[in-house]
C-alpha cells in the first residue's frame, strides 16, 4: 500500500464528504469502557459546542471533523472495501448555560440553555473485509484517534493543535486492539483539518498488514511459565518507582495497580485468554491480557499504553528467545 506524494496530495483534494449512512453497521464500541460513554457522530456534530482559543476566538478542530476527516481518508485509501460506522466514546463532558441562563437552578434549565462538549474521545473505524484469524482469533483491520482538549491551552491565542491517530487489528474476541509502534502516530499538531489528512494518508500507506499479522501470530510460539509471569508482573509494578537513571533502556510498564491486579486475575478466569492448568501463559494471551486491563485507562492514555504492551510483549519475546537480555525475564 504505497503511495506517492503527488497522489497524496490528489487524495487531500478529491476527498468526498463522510456520510455515516453510507455504512450498513456500526464498529463494535467496547474498545474502551471505564470512565467513558459512546456517543453518535451526529450528537458531537450538532448538539455540543466547539471550544474556542480563549485570547482570539479562534475555533479549534472539533471532535466531527476529526473523526470526518479520518473517515474519509479511510473510505479513499480501502475504496472497495467494507468500512463500518465510527465507534465513539467520549469522557469528562464540560457543561455550561447560555447568559439568559445566569443564575438559574441547573434542574430549571431547558435543553436550549444548555451547552455541552466532551474534553476528551477515542474512535475507532473497523474494516471487516480486511481481516486474518490467528489461532482462533479473528482480526480486523481498524483505523482509529484520539483527540483530548485537556492537551490543548485553550486559555491562549490558536497554535498547532494534537491529536493521536493509529491503524491496526481488532480482536473480536474481546475487542481489544493491536497496535504496533509502526501503526501509531502520537503526537500529530497542525492547524488545518488537511494537514491531518496528509498525516493518516501517509500512516495508511506505509503500514504494512502482512508483517504485523505474522508478528502477532509469532507471540504463539512463546510461553511464559507460572514463575516466570508472575516475575513479569512484579517487575510490571516495581518500574514506576525506579530512579530515572534505572529506568534508562528499560521498556515502560505503564499499566497502574489496580490494572496489574485485573491482569493477575484473568490469568486465572479468563476463559479466552488465562494460563493453562500447567500454568504457561503463550504471549499472544499475555499481550491481550494487557490491552484488556487498559480498557480502563482514560481516553487521553489510552492508545499510548496500548502500543506500549506490544513492545514489551515485544521484549519478552526477545529475552525468552535469548536474542536480547531483558530486565522482565531473568
Amino acid at each position: 500500500m504505497k503511495t506517492s506524494n503527488s497522489l497524496k496530495m490528489e487524495i487531500v483534494k478529491v476527498l468526498p464528504a463522510f456520510t455515516a449512512e453510507k455504512a450498513k453497521r456500526s464498529s463494535d464500541d467496547n474498545f474502551i469502557v471505564s470512565n467513558t460513554t459512546p456517543v453518535s457522530l451526529d450528537l458531537l456534530k450538532n448538539e455540543c459546542i466547539i471550544p474556542n482559543f480563549s485570547k482570539d476566538n479562534e475555533s479549534t478542530i472539533s471532535h466531527s471533523e476529526f473523526i470526518e476527516a479520518v473517515a474519509e481518508t479511510v473510505e479513499h485509501i480501502f475504496s472497495g472495501e467494507e468500512i463500518l460506522k465510527p465507534a465513539i466514546r467520549v469522557s469528562h463532558p464540560i457543561k455550561g448555560r447560555i447568559p439568559s441562563a445566569m443564575g438559574k437552578p441547573a434542574k430549571l434549565l431547558s435543553d436550549f440553555e444548555k451547552t455541552l462538549y466532551y474534553e476528551r474521545m477515542a474512535f475507532s473505524i473497523e474494516i471487516p473485509t480486511i481481516r486474518n484469524t490467528i489461532n482462533g482469533n479473528q482480526l480486523s483491520l481498524t483505523v482509529g484517534g484520539v483527540r483530548a482538549y485537556n492537551l490543548e491551552n485553550l486559555y491562549s491565542r490558536k497554535s498547532l493543535e494534537r491529536f493521536k491517530v493509529f491503524v491496526g487489528f481488532k480482536n473480536h474476541v474481546c475487542t481489544n486492539f493491536c497496535i504496533s509502534t509502526d501503526g501509531f502516530l502520537g503526537d500529530i499538531r497542525i492547524s488545518k483539518t488537511h494537514e491531518l489528512i496528509e498525516q493518516v494518508v501517509n500512516l495508511l500507506s506505509d503500514f504494512n498488514v502482512v508483517e504485523e499479522l505474522n508478528n502477532l501470530s509469532d507471540l504463539f510460539n512463546y510461553k511464559l511459565t507460572e514463575t516466570q509471569f508472575a516475575h513479569v508482573v512484579g517487575k510490571m509494578k516495581m518500574y514506576p518507582f525506579l530512579s530515572k537513571e534505572m529506568k534508562n533502556g528499560i521498556v515502560p510498564a505503564n499499566l497502574g495497580d489496580s490494572q496489574l491486579s485485573a491482569m493477575v486475575k484473568s490469568y486465572y478466569n479468563d476463559e479466552s485468554f488465562c494460563g493453562t492448568p500447567g500454568g504457561n501463559i503463550n504471549l499472544f494471551n499475555f499481550y491481550n491480557l494487557c490491552t484488556g486491563a487498559n480498557k480502563s485507562s482514560y481516553i487521553d492514555s489510552f492508545l499510548d499504553r496500548n502500543v506500549s504492551q506490544l513492545t514489551l510483549t515485544n521484549e519478552l519475546k526477545s529475552g525468552l528467545n535469548k536474542r536480547n537480555s531483558s530486565w522482565y525475564i531473568q
